[in-house]
């Protein structure tokens, strides 16, 4: 997803109503983004935080279980395996095979939730961080892509998509 130009319109689309509905349940698209700004100013990364949630003015993120380092390493170099083929999951022959499954099955339990400070901001939502396609296809949650590893630019451009055919 972080790669938006190369999408087909119907992804954008997509990507753009997920995107759209999660920033309106946190307070719009301005807290969404300063959200996902205030994330990537944060080091070290905040998926690593022991207390499992991070937090700032206008809401928090919180998760049900730690996410050491080594596992954050190996998801951010996964995420551009994932942008080439549509696969976290390399082919079972791959010498790095079991520690992306590892990877996935420790993390796929996972439930984060987006809670803005006022309640009358929105409601907030939840999402986990994987996508289980079937058996062998396991791609991001685009919320979670987003949240935490796209461009701050990439995701405003996401969220400000206008279909070529609703444009008058």
């Amino acid at each position: 997803m972080c790669d938006f130009n190369t999408l087909s319109s119907e992804e954008k689309l997509h990507y753009h109503t997920l995107l759209l509905d999660a920033a309106q349940k946190f307070g719009g698209k301005n807290f969404f983004l300063h959200l996902l700004e205030a994330v990537r100013e944060t080091k070290p990364h905040p998926l690593t935080a022991k207390h499992r949630e991070f937090s700032m003015d206008l809401g928090t993120v919180k998760w049900n279980k730690v996410i050491f380092n080594d596992k954050l390493q190996l998801l951010q170099k996964i995420r551009v395996h994932e942008s080439e083929n549509g696969n976290l999951l390399p082919d079972e022959e791959a010498k790095h095979y079991k520690k992306v499954r590892n990877l996935v099955r420790t993390l796929k339990p996972i439930v984060f939730h987006v809670k803005p400070a006022n309640k009358e901001d929105g409601p907030g939502f939840f999402f986990q961080p994987f996508e289980v396609i079937d058996e062998k296809t396991t791609r991001l949650n685009p919320l979670f892509d987003a949240l935490f590893f796209c461009a701050v630019p990439t995701v405003k451009k996401v969220l400000n998509y206008e279909p070529k055919d609703m444009k008058a």
